[in-house]
C-alpha cells in the first residue's frame, strides 16, 4: 500500500449507505421491482397525493448506524417502532400505534443449526402503502419471504406480506419441531433398549430449547385477537383472512411443539424412574453382599483374638468345620436375599 493511500473499511454490513439491504415496489397483480432509497421520497410524495395503489417493502440493517437516522428523516414512522428497535427480547407482539401496525417477531438465524440461543429479532412497521422491517442479523423467515418475492410471487398489500412472513415463521418452527421429533424418536428407541447413559443431558437441552422457542416465537394471543377482531380501516377483509390463516398455522406449530415438550417430559420422567430403579438395585446388591460377608468377618474377628479358650483350637478338623459352616450360612443368606426376591 502506498503512503498516500487510505484504507477504506466497509461498515455497511451488506446494506447501502442508508442502511437499506433491499427494497421492493409492488404493483397490483405484478411481480415486485427493486427500488433504491433515492426513489423512495418520490414514491411517498405520490402516495401522499393519492396516486396509485403501489406499496413498498424496505428492509434495513440495524448493524449500519445510518439506517435509523435515515428512517427517522425520510419515513414517517410511529415512535413505537423506534422503541421496538431497542427493546429487550420478549415474545412476538403486534400493536397499533398512530394508525400503523407495529410488530416484533423472533426467528432463528439464517445460518444457524438448531439452537435456541441463535434467535434474532425483526421489527416491522406496516401501513397502507409501506412495510418497513429492520433486523440486526439475517433471519430464516425473512430470507424465505424475500425468496418468494424474487420468485415472482405477487402481493396485494403490506399486510399480506406480514401474513406470509408469519406463515414462513411457522414453517421454520414446524421444521425445527420435525427435526426435534426425529431426535426424540432416536432417544426413545435407545430408552427401549435400556441405553440411558448418554441421553439425559441431550433431552434436557432439547426441552429447554423448545420451551424458549415457544416463548419467543409465539404471538401474544391477546394482541393478535384484538387485531383480528378490531382491525384498522385500511386492512381489507382478504388481509384479515390471511392473518387468520397465518395465526392458525402458527397455533398448529406451537401445539406440535408443546406436545413434543410434553413427550420429552414423559421420557425424562421414565429415564429418572429407570435411573432410580437401577440405583436401588445396585444399592440392594451392595447391601446384601455386605450382609453375606458379615458372618465371615465376625468369625474371623472372634477367632483372630489372641486369647485362651478359643473353641476347636485343639481339634484337627476345626478349620474345615468352620469353613464349611460359613459357606453354608453364606449360601443360606444368599438364597434368602436373592432367591425370594426373584420370586
Amino acid at each position: 500500500m502506498a503512503a498516500g493511500d487510505v484504507r477504506i473499511i466497509d461498515n455497511t454490513y451488506g446494506s447501502n449507505e442508508h442502511g437499506l439491504i433491499w427494497g421492493f415496489r409492488f404493483a397490483p397483480g405484478q411481480p415486485a421491482q427493486p427500488i433504491s432509497t433515492d426513489a423512495v421520497p418520490t414514491f411517498l410524495a405520490a402516495q401522499a397525493q393519492g396516486e396509485g395503489e403501489d406499496f413498498l417493502w424496505l428492509h434495513f440493517s440495524l448493524s449500519n448506524q445510518a439506517s435509523e437516522r435515515y428512517m427517522q428523516r425520510a419515513l414517517s414512522l410511529p415512535d413505537a417502532f423506534f422503541e421496538s428497535l431497542r427493546s429487550e427480547v420478549g415474545s412476538t407482539r403486534l400493536e397499533l400505534d398512530a394508525g400503523a401496525l407495529v410488530a416484533v417477531i423472533h426467528d432463528v438465524l439464517f445460518d444457524s443449526t438448531f439452537d435456541a440461543s441463535q434467535v434474532g429479532t425483526t421489527s416491522l412497521c406496516i401501513g397502507p402503502r409501506l412495510l418497513v422491517s429492520a433486523r440486526l442479523r439475517p433471519l430464516r423467515s425473512v430470507d424465505q419471504l424475500r425468496a418468494s418475492v424474487r420468485a415472482g410471487h405477487a402481493f396485494r398489500s403490506p399486510v399480506e406480506l406480514l401474513a406470509h412472513l408469519l406463515r414462513d415463521q411457522a414453517d421454520v418452527l414446524g421444521d425445527i419441531v420435525r427435526k426435534s421429533t426425529r431426535r426424540v424418536d432416536g432417544i426413545e428407541d435407545k430408552l427401549l433398549a435400556n441405553r440411558i447413559s448418554t441421553d439425559r443431558k441431550e433431552l434436557s437441552a432439547l426441552r429447554r430449547s423448545l420451551v424458549r422457542l415457544q416463548r419467543l416465537m409465539a404471538p401474544e394471543p391477546t394482541a393478535l385477537f384484538r387485531l383480528l377482531n378490531r382491525p384498522p380501516e385500511w386492512i381489507s377483509r382478504e388481509d384479515i383472512q390471511d392473518l387468520q390463516q397465518a395465526a392458525e398455522e402458527f397455533s398448529t406449530a406451537i401445539g406440535d411443539s408443546a406436545a413434543l415438550v410434553e413427550r420429552v417430559k414423559l421420557i425424562q420422567e421414565e429415564l429418572a424412574a429407570l435411573v432410580n430403579e437401577q440405583t436401588g438395585r445396585t444399592l440392594f446388591v451392595l447391601t446384601m453382599v455386605t450382609v453375606m460377608a458379615l458372618p465371615i468377618n465376625l468369625v474371623a474377628g472372634l477367632f483372630g483374638m489372641n486369647v485362651g479358650g478359643i473353641p476347636l483350637s485343639d481339634y484337627g478338623h476345626g478349620f474345615l468345620l468352620i469353613v464349611v459352616g460359613l459357606i453354608v450360612l453364606t449360601l443360606l443368606l444368599a438364597y434368602l436375599a436373592f432367591g425370594r426376591r426373584k420370586d
